[in-house]
């Protein structure tokens, strides 16, 4: 019997752990900007609670596999020595404001999409090719020649992990502190998780977020175990939703002469779960932009998404989740600046002033 090549097994890990991301997405109703929105609006913390959940099952399961040492965690880009401040910001803020003008981020884009929402379909096309513009086309530029000039190099430390900096200011050896600082931090999420009596009753809530937790692990030992190979290793990663629509959309144009990736393999999976899901709940039905304004609005906030995503090097997904688990400093920076872009992009929507907005946000009156 002939062997499964390591890109092959590498895309239909991929496909799996997509399928378990869209399933869940659907069926459970995870949302991360939902999250933020129920927060903001309403102070209503469940869905928040979900998305902690995740963070924190998939750092205590990320942190297990560093030390174990069943999976190349040591060589994921979250832990470069440099941190690109300007880009987290920037581009955290930016994918924010659009998330809240689309009103779901990359992973909602391919969920809603599924379920037949045509709003969805225009904004995985802007996401995609602007996304994709900003990494490796003619905007790309102006991201390289900016935002990209400016960061802190934490080489002296060894890494950007919150252990290397501790470590670095303690002396301690960073080796002993990976595990320990996983598990006391996710730890500590869980127990505010769980601290709240709705959500400890609310099944699907604790069911989603443990699975989108381990769906992000398993992408962690997908490429950093299954893509050790010693001919052709496959760099370590976990999901994301920016970049890898643009990718997609590639790959889809040029089938006949590329080759799928696990990020893509992701994408077509998370859409294919939750396809089935709208299927198998009823739930398919065609949906499309109410006038002219509204569709102007999805462009725009595609287009900021996708161009943010990209600087930032990651969504709310792959900064907030992925990134976040890795325990490195910028996932942490660029996840606060998404949470406050949306915050923000939210009051602009309600108030219709970007003033008004921004004086909530500072908590006084606008002038």
């Amino acid at each position: 019997m002939t062997a499964i090549s390591t890109p092959v097994l590498l895309a239909l890990a991929g496909l799996g752990l997509g399928m378990v991301m869209g399933a869940t997405a659907r069926a459970g109703r995870f949302c991360t900007f939902g999250a933020i929105e129920d927060f903001v609006l309403i102070r209503k913390t469940l869905r928040l609670r979900a998305w902690a959940l995740a963070i924190a099952v998939a750092m205590i399961c990320v942190q297990i596999m560093h030390h174990t040492g069943i999976a190349r965690l040591d060589e994921v880009f979250y832990l470069q020595s440099r941190i690109g401040w300007a880009s987290s910001i920037s581009g955290g803020l930016l994918f924010g404001l659009g998330m809240s003008m689309v009103g779901t981020c990359g992973y909602g884009v391919m969920v809603r999409m599924a379920g037949g929402d045509l709003k969805a379909f225009c904004s995985f096309l802007v996401l995609a090719l602007t996304g994709y513009m900003t990494a490796r086309g003619i905007t790309s530029f102006i991201k390289v020649y900016s935002v990209d000039q400016i960061a802190v190099d934490a080489g002296a430390a060894g890494g950007q992990g919150l252990p290397h900096l501790f470590a670095w200011a303690t002396g301690i050896d960073v080796a002993s502190l990976w595990l320990p600082a996983g598990l006391i931090i996710g730890g500590t999420i869980v127990l505010w998780c769980l601290k709240d009596a709705a959500f400890r009753n609310s099944r699907r809530d604790i069911v989603a977020g443990s699975l989108i937790g381990l769906a992000v692990a398993g992408g962690f030992l997908a490429t950093g175990w299954l893509g050790a190979d010693p001919f052709d290793p496959i760099r370590v990663q976990s999901l994301t939703y920016v970049l890898p629509l643009g990718e997609t959309l590639v790959w889809l144009m040029t089938f006949t002469g590329a080759s799928i990736t696990f990020a893509i393999a992701v994408v077509i999976g998370t859409f294919a779960g939750a396809f089935a899901i709208a299927i198998l709940k009823d739930e398919f039905y065609w949906e499309g932009f109410d006038d002219a304004r509204e569709m102007r609005r999805h462009l725009i906030g595609a287009a900021a998404m996708g161009a943010g995503g990209v600087t930032a090097l990651g969504c709310t997904v792959g900064q907030g989740i992925s990134g976040v688990s890795t325990l490195a400093l910028s996932p942490i920076l660029t996840l606060a600046s998404i949470l406050l872009g949306a915050s923000f992009g939210l009051h602009w929507l309600l108030s219709g002033s970007a003033k008004e907005a921004l004086g909530i946000l500072m908590s006084r009156s606008p002038n």
